[in-house]
């Protein structure tokens, strides 16, 4: 006999943006149910963001003991080192089973029931449970089921064309590997793949790679990888997979066929809205393209339906995702909120790292805004140099007229770290001076912020 809960919220989703909703949720005393039909954490957690670190960690770790068993710089001098990837991926499995146990230890914590299972939407109050004979009535339904990667019609999945879910769990390296995706996952996972010895080429259809960023801060990237010697295919098509032959048919730019062989391919084109397979349809909610349309407090088109991260469209990131979901335990509260940041970072995790924060100066541009846009070169920065690391800047965009900051760009090692000073000094309407008088920790990467600001006032200190 079918079994019926009641409760105040119903999560479907248990990714970065479902788990931390229900979390906040219980400590708000708010009754809350959470369903997730695979792993708790998501995407994120199991197969995207914290595994994909840990194999570029890997890959770093393995590319630098090589570095000194040809006799580095540094002094320091090993034999060539060997690389057991099964290993390397029990190390990740246990980071990642780390956290999930976490998140689900944190949820029993505040009270949030679990429920392992598919949801399947009835109505804006009611969701079934496929397989577990439950149905659960709720007051509000917070839509988190997060985003799934886009398939190419003509490199179907299976066998040698892998998905980046496979890409972060290999029982054996490629010799050869070909990503097809010039963006932030493919290089990421290009460029570790390259560094744990694979031959890596990588075709993209637009003419640079991280085509979303402008090319003056790609360019370290691009440089980068033309020296670990990832082959590049720029403006080339992707026709399809000869599975006999292992080779893959791409289209050059003057509309000539070529033939590139390979043992796997990695389809890394960007990610969708996971819309389908839960009966969202029911609801017939408004749309924004691919996206569940919502507006400044994730509510969708009906009353007391909620939507939250990459179901709701870009940009798709965890940490948008996260602040979201909070948001809306809050509301449900009865708290005043709503979703109106100022910037949200985005980060790649590539070799250079790489930093957008806020307006860059073309999007300064395009919206009227007169700015000026200076940069500072980690060449000379200290800690970069000892870090032998001099690739790269920060750069500032400033209003000229009052010297408000609109946006941060970052390009080199550890750069990431920064995301958060940048996104601080939006949020809390920093000006130039602001920066170039606070005083900075002497020998950091963090300087070059300091610098950037100094400059843009026309008195860089150490250029």
């Amino acid at each position: 006999m079918q079994q019926t809960l009641n409760t105040t919220l119903l999560i479907i989703g248990g990714g970065p943006g479902g788990y931390v909703a229900a979390i906040r949720a219980g400590q708000l005393g708010i009754s809350t149910i959470l369903v997730e039909g695979q792993a708790l954490g998501g995407t994120c957690l199991n197969i995207g963001c914290i595994p994909s670190k840990a194999l570029i960690h890997v890959a770093e770790q393995f590319q630098q003991t090589r570095h000194h068993s040809q006799g580095a710089a540094l002094g320091i001098n090993v034999s060539a080192p060997t690389l057991d990837i099964g290993k390397s991926v029990e190390w990740k499995d246990g980071i990642v089973d780390r956290l999930t146990t976490g998140v689900a230890a944190l949820l029993r914590k505040h009270k949030v029931q679990v429920i392992h299972g598919w949801a399947k939407v009835i109505d804006g109050k009611t969701v079934e449970i496929e397989g577990a004979d439950t149905r659960i009535q709720c007051e509000h339904l917070l839509l988190a089921t997060g985003s799934k990667s886009v398939n190419l019609p003509m490199l179907p999945l299976g066998g040698p064309i892998i998905s980046s879910t496979e890409a972060l769990a290999p029982k054996a390296l490629p010799k050869r590997l070909i990503v097809v995706g010039g963006g932030y996952i493919g290089l990421e996972l290009g460029i570790a793949y390259r560094k744990l010895g694979a031959e890596v080429s990588v075709v993209e259809a637009q003419e640079r790679i991280l085509p979303a960023y402008d090319a003056e801060l790609t360019q370290p990237v691009l440089e980068s990888v033309k020296q670990l010697g990832i082959k590049l295919y720029l403006k080339h098509s992707v026709e399809g997979f000869d599975a006999a032959t292992h080779t893959l048919q791409v289209r050059d730019p003057n509309g000539d066929s070529l033939k590139l062989e390979t043992d796997q391919v990695l389809v890394a084109v960007g990610r969708k809205p996971n819309t389908q397979g839960w009966n969202l349809e029911a609801l017939n909610l408004d749309m924004n393209g691919s996206a569940i349309r919502i507006d400044q407090r994730c509510q969708t088109s009906m009353r007391n339906v909620w939507a939250i991260g990459d179901l709701a469209g870009e940009p798709m990131l965890a940490h948008r995702a996260m602040a979201q979901g909070e948001m809306v335990a809050e509301l449900i509260a009865g708290h005043h909120r709503e979703f109106n940041p100022t910037a949200i970072a985005a980060v790649c995790f590539t070799d250079p790292e790489l930093v957008v924060v806020g307006k860059t100066p073309d999007e300064a541009k395009a919206a009227g805004l007169d700015c000026i846009v200076s940069s500072f070169p980690f060449a000379a920065n200290g800690r970069a140099m000892t870090l032998e690391s001099k690739n790269g800047f920060v750069r500032v965009v400033a209003r000229r007229d009052n010297h408000l900051i609109v946006g941060w760009q970052a390009v080199g090692v550890g750069v990431s770290e920064l995301s958060t000073a940048f996104g601080q000094s939006l949020e809390m309407g920093a000006r130039l001076e602001d920066i170039a008088g606070t005083i900075h920790a002497h020998p950091t990467l963090g300087e070059a912020v300091q610098e950037a600001a100094l400059r843009a006032l026309g008195h860089a200190l150490h250029l």
